[in-house]
C-alpha cells in the first residue's frame, strides 16, 4: 500500500508557531480545533465541530446524560415523571434567564422543542427522535408536558440532546448567533476564530475560565506543536503518531464509531455482492494499527460495546481480497455495472488520519476491480450528503461518517441510520422498519433484543455500510490547564470543567 500515513510540518511553519507563542491573559484559554465549525446552530450541535464549541457553554439541556454511569441527571429540569404511556411531565428550574435577558420557563422550553421539530430547519438533533411526533405544552411557568404519538420510554435521555435556546432566536432559520442559558456568551465569530466570554448573569457556579478563543488547523502535527509551544492550551483531536508526550497527551475511548455509508440503491452499489466486497477488501488490522493506534477497536455495528442493543454475536468483516474480487467478477458477469465510478465523499479534518484512511481504502477497492475516486469536502459541503434530501444526480457514493453514541441506547443510532425514512438512511427495507419501530417503543430486555436483531439484519443481510472502527481519541493539554478528557470530549468541551493552574 502506497498511502502516505502522515504529513510533516515544514521548518518554516514550525518557526512561525513557536515565534508566535505568547503568555495568555489571566483566565483566558485558546483551543485549537481540527476544522472550522460549519455554523453555530444549536439544533445541529450533535455534530462534533459545532458541539465542541457551544454545548454546555452557550446552550444547555433539560437533562444531563452521564455516559460513564449510564444515567441521566437533572440540569435545567429538576425532575420528571411519566404521566401515561404517551405523556411526560417535566419540572423546570426556576429563576434562570437566557443570556439576552429572556426568562427560561416552560413556554421557552416548549418553543425550543418545537423549533427542533420544525421541518423548515435541518436539525441533526431531531434525528434522535426518529419519526416520533412531539407536542410540548406549558402547564405553568415551571411545568412542561410533552405528549408523543407513540411511546417514548427514554424521553429523559432524549432531552439531554436538545439544546434549549432563547425564545427570541429565529424559529424558521438557522443561526450563527446562538443564545442559551449557559455560562458563556458568543463574543465574536469570524472565519479566523470564535471567542466565548464568561457570562456574569449565569445561574450556576462561576467558571474559572473567563474567555475562550477557538482557532482551527487542519494538520494534527501543527495542532500538537501549538500546544507544545504555548500558542494554544489544548487540542481535542490528535493523530496517534503525534500523541508522543506522556505528560500532556491523553488517550480516551470517545464513543465514536466510523463507517462508510453505502448508497445502496444506486448501481452498482445496489448489488449486495458489491457491498460485501467493499467490506472484504480492506486490510482492517494493518490499516487500523497504522492510522489509529494499537488500541483501536474493529467495529461490526454502529454502537460501541456496552450500549443497550449492541449485538456481541456479530463479527467484524474479515480481510479476504480474493473473495472480494470473486464477488465483483460474479456481479459483472450478471450485468451489474461494476465499471461505474464510485465516489468517496470525505470531510477535510474530520478526525486524525481520516483522509489517509480514505486513500488507503480507495487503493484497496481499486485492487479488487472497482473504479473509485475520492472527493474531500469542507464541513459545510460535506453535510449536504449527510441528511435527506441527498444531492440529486450524485451517482454512487461511499460517504465517510463518524457517529457518536454516548447515551447508552441504540435508539440514538439505529433509526436515523437504517429506517427507510431515517435522516441518514440510504436503504429501504420494510421488514427492518418493523423491527426498529418495535424496538423504539419497547423497554428493557425486549428493547435490547429487538435492536440486536436489527443490527444483525443490517450486517448480514442488507450490508448497509462498511463499519470501520470504534475510535480512540487523543488530546494534548497544555501545562496551564487542569483538565482530562472523558466520553463526551469528542462532542463537548465544557469550559466550566477546566481548572487553571496557579
Amino acid at each position: 500500500m502506497t498511502t502516505k500515513y502522515s504529513r510533516g510540518v515544514s521548518a518554516a511553519l514550525m518557526s512561525i508557531l513557536f515565534a508566535g507563542a505568547a503568555h495568555a491573559a489571566e483566565g483566558e484559554v485558546k483551543i485549537v480545533l481540527p476544522e472550522q465549525p460549519a455554523n453555530l446552530e444549536p439544533c445541529r450541535s450533535i455534530r462534533s465541530d459545532i458541539g465542541r464549541v457551544i454545548n454546555s457553554n452557550i446552550t444547555e439541556t433539560l437533562t444531563n446524560i452521564e455516559p460513564e454511569k449510564g444515567t441521566v441527571a437533572p440540569w435545567l429540569a429538576e425532575s420528571w415523571e411519566q404521566v401515561n404511556e404517551l405523556t411526560w411531565r417535566i419540572h423546570l428550574k426556576s429563576g434562570v434567564k437566557f443570556q439576552d435577558g429572556a426568562d427560561f420557563n416552560a413556554e421557552a422550553a416548549a418553543k425550543s422543542i418545537n423549533r427542533l421539530m420544525n421541518p423548515k430547519l435541518t436539525c441533526d438533533s431531531r434525528s434522535k427522535f426518529g419519526d416520533v411526533k412531539l407536542t410540548p405544552k406549558a402547564i405553568d411557568a415551571t411545568t412542561l408536558e410533552i405528549a408523543t404519538d407513540t411511546p417514548l420510554p427514554i424521553m429523559p435521555t432524549l432531552l439531554g440532546t436538545v439544546q434549549i435556546v432563547s425564545p427570541n432566536m429565529p424559529f424558521d432559520g438557522e443561526t450563527n448567533a446562538p443564545v442559551g442559558t449557559g455560562p458563556y456568551t458568543l463574543e465574536s465569530a469570524t472565519n479566523e476564530q470564535i471567542v466565548l466570554a464568561r457570562s456574569d448573569s449565569y445561574w450556576g457556579a462561576k467558571p474559572e475560565v473567563a474567555k475562550a478563543t477557538y482557532v482551527w488547523r487542519g494538520e494534527s502535527a501543527i495542532r500538537a506543536a501549538m500546544v507544545e509551544s504555548g500558542e494554544a492550551d489544548m487540542t481535542p483531536s490528535l493523530a496517534v503518531q503525534d500523541a508522543t508526550n506522556t505528560s500532556t497527551d491523553f488517550a480516551y475511548l470517545n464513543s465514536e464509531t466510523t463507517r462508510m455509508r453505502i448508497d445502496a440503491e444506486i448501481p452498482p452499489l445496489n448489488d449486495v455482492r458489491v457491498r460485501k466486497a467493499l467490506n472484504l477488501a480492506i486490510d482492517w488490522d494493518g490499516m487500523g494499527e497504522a492510522l489509529f493506534g494499537k488500541d483501536v477497536l474493529r467495529a461490526s455495528q454502529m454502537v460501541v460495546p456496552g450500549v443497550l442493543g449492541h449485538n456481541p454475536d456479530i463479527k467484524p468483516w474479515p480481510y479476504d481480497p480474493d473473495q472480494a474480487k470473486k464477488l465483483i467478477e460474479e456481479a459483472k458477469e450478471d450485468g451489474v455495472p461494476v465499471d461505474t465510478e464510485i465516489v468517496i465523499i470525505g470531510r477535510n479534518g474530520f478526525f486524525p488520519n481520516s483522509a489517509e484512511s480514505l486513500e488507503a481504502m480507495m487503493a484497496m477497492w481499486q485492487e479488487i476491480g472497482l473504479k473509485v475516486s475520492l472527493r474531500q469536502l469542507e464541513a459545510a459541503d460535506w453535510v449536504r450528503y449527510l441528511d435527506k434530501p441527498f444531492p440529486q444526480g450524485r451517482g454512487p457514493t461511499l460517504f465517510q461518517q463518524q457517529h457518536d453514541n454516548n447515551t447508552g441506547d441504540a435508539g440514538f443510532t439505529a433509526p436515523v441510520m437504517f429506517l427507510s425514512d431515517g435522516q441518514y438512511s440510504t436503504i429501504a427495507d420494510p421488514a427492518l422498519d418493523v423491527v426498529l419501530k418495535k424496538a423504539m417503543a419497547a423497554t428493557g430486555g425486549e428493547r435490547e433484543k429487538l435492536f440486536q436483531e436489527a443490527f444483525l439484519k443490517v450486517h448480514d443481510e442488507i450490508v448497509a455500510d462498511v463499519p470501520m472502527y470504534h475510535m480512540i481519541g487523543y488530546v494534548r493539554v497544555g501545562n496551564r490547564l487542569d483538565w482530562k478528557p472523558d466520553l463526551k470530549t469528542n462532542s463537548e468541551i465544557a469550559l466550566s470543567q477546566i481548572k487553571l493552574k496557579d
